[in-house]
């Protein structure tokens, strides 16, 4: 699968010290050891951040244009390698190669994005002061230090490096913490940065399990990216709140995909399979939820079962699989559970329900239930996995109701042959982000619009000007070029109030803010 000698390279770069206790990482695919990672301790976590502090101090007076172009030419090593990453994607999570690939471009187009943008958000702005001509504003951007970089491992390479590059972009050092899960590949990801030209201090990994490391992370660095469940975003943003520093929070979703009574059943089929089944159904926005109208219920059914029930599961690093296995027996038990459980309680099977374990240990057939209802687990709760539910609804607006009945919004989707329509739908559902004739690719791979969750769904965006803006701190220097906001010496308080007033009137009048 993987050679030990690169396993060996990759694992050199964490601070760790020599006597570090180590845990064994199983490879998906086939529930054998994969490796044994090692485990940073306090001293390594403190070590890391002090190292990143350090070169932070430096990396922040380099020009910008440096900056740029070491992240132009990390957009050109990650397509040069993304066989050699996909292969590190797949070996330690699980997923299609396909889904793999989303991976290696996503982290490409967010290196380009940011590189071309950086110096348009990070440009000192003049504004208008409080007494035109006499006050000058500027508004200048620093950096907040040290950002610690928290990332899940059901997107290991693009949510380690995508969240990097614009803490890095904006003269910030990192320090990551990924999941012991996926270390290998956002390993990976840094030592590609570092042959990009980055300074090796600069972003620094620490390993370990989530619970224990995570807080040592926040408790020292000085802003906080975390991508995850919400129940332990919650537990960041407390964390973060002791402390006063900022956090950005991508967090869990019960996602919502709306087919209208216009849409082409195929082509709602084809979206739909996609928005449920890409990454194995671990993906924060995917749908979970398939709202359809009873007008076309029938026909929808009829173009998207069969669609389900012809995927491809397969294990390996080669191509040709429509979807991949669940990450490790832990999230194969939670998608087996509320299976079982919905089943037990009525709901109708009408694709997959099954394991695959001929496939490999944690495989799960791609599911689509019916008379889903309060009573069952799945029905409110994030399931994580292939696993769909279908409800029938009336008209549109029962449609966006039932997506609003949750408290998630993190991604959703309309299916419609009328975009203007489509459009007026979306902007009443209550989720950061909207698809219209897609299930996500649409939102994620925009990444010049932001992109994140309302409700339990998280705080904060990626992507966007927000998604580089964030790592900033923002300063106001105001400059008074001539007289003051005090009486002129000799005017009384009543006349120089009274040329103030007249002064703002006159403001107003031309159009002035």
């Amino acid at each position: 699968m993987i050679a030990q000698g690169l396993i060996d390279d990759l694992l050199a770069i964490p601070i760790v010290g020599p006597t570090a206790r180590r845990r064994t990482v199983i490879a998906p695919f086939s529930g054998e050891p994969l490796y044994e990672l090692p485990l940073s301790e306090e001293q390594d976590v403190q070590a890391a951040v002090d190292a990143a502090r350090q070169a932070q101090k430096l990396w922040a007076q380099r020009p910008l244009r440096e900056r740029k172009r070491i992240m132009l030419r990390y957009h050109d090593l990650v397509l040069q390698h993304r066989d050699q990453a996909m292969d590190l994607i797949q070996a330690e999570n699980g997923k299609a190669r396909r889904d793999a690939m989303e991976e290696v471009l996503d982290v490409a187009i967010t290196a380009r994005h940011y590189a071309r943008d950086a110096r348009r958000l990070l440009k000192t702005r003049r504004h208008r002061g409080a007494l035109p001509l006499l006050v000058g504003v500027r508004e200048v951007r620093h950096p907040k230090g040290v950002v610690g970089v928290i990332s899940p491992w059901n997107y290991p390479f693009t949510l380690a490096a995508s969240d990097a590059i614009p803490a890095l972009l904006a003269g910030n050092a990192v320090v990551l913490k990924p999941d012991a899960q996926t270390t290998l590949t956002a390993l990976f990801a840094i030592r590609l940065l570092r042959e990009a030209g980055l300074p090796a201090a600069l972003i620094q990994v620490v390993t370990g399990e989530g619970p224990e490391v995570g807080p040592m992370v926040i408790d020292r660095v000085d802003y906080v990216m975390f991508t995850g469940s919400t129940p332990v975003g919650r537990f960041v943003a407390s964390r973060c709140g002791e402390r006063l520093i900022g956090c950005s929070l991508e967090l869990g979703g019960k996602n919502a995909l709306i087919v209208r009574a216009d849409a082409d059943p195929d082509r709602a089929a084809e979206i739909a399979l996609r928005a449920c089944f890409a990454n194995s159904g671990q993906l924060c926005i995917a749908a979970e939820r398939i709202y359809v109208n009873a007008s076309i219920q029938e026909a929808f059914l009829a173009a998207f079962l069969p669609r389900v029930a012809a995927m491809n599961l397969q294990a390996g690093l080669q191509w040709g699989a429509d979807m991949g296995s669940l990450v490790s027996a832990k999230q194969f038990e939670r998608v087996q559970e509320h299976v079982a459980d919905a089943v037990r309680h009525g709901a109708t099977v009408l694709a997959g329900g099954r394991a695959r374990p001929e496939i490999g240990p944690y495989f799960f057939e791609p599911t689509v239930l019916a008379n889903v209802d309060e009573r069952m687990t799945l029905c409110e709760q994030e399931t994580f996995g292939p696993v769909a539910a279908v409800y029938t609804v009336s008209s549109d607006a029962e449609a966006v109701a039932r997506a609003n009945d949750s408290s998630y919004g993190l991604n959703a989707a309309v299916i419609t042959r009328d975009r203007a329509e489509g459009r007026r739908l979306a902007a009443q559902i209550k989720t950061g982000t909207v698809n219209v004739n897609e299930g996500y690719a649409a939102a994620w791979g925009s990444t010049r619009a932001p992109m994140g969750g309302m409700g339990d769904s998280g705080l904060g965006r990626r992507h966007g000007d927000e998604g580089l803006l964030k790592y900033t701190e923002v300063q106001t220097i105001a400059t008074q070029r001539a007289l003051g906001f005090g009486a002129p010496f000799g005017w009384s308080d009543r006349k120089w109030g009274q040329v103030l007033t007249v002064s703002l009137g006159a403001m107003k009048r031309l159009g002035l803010k």
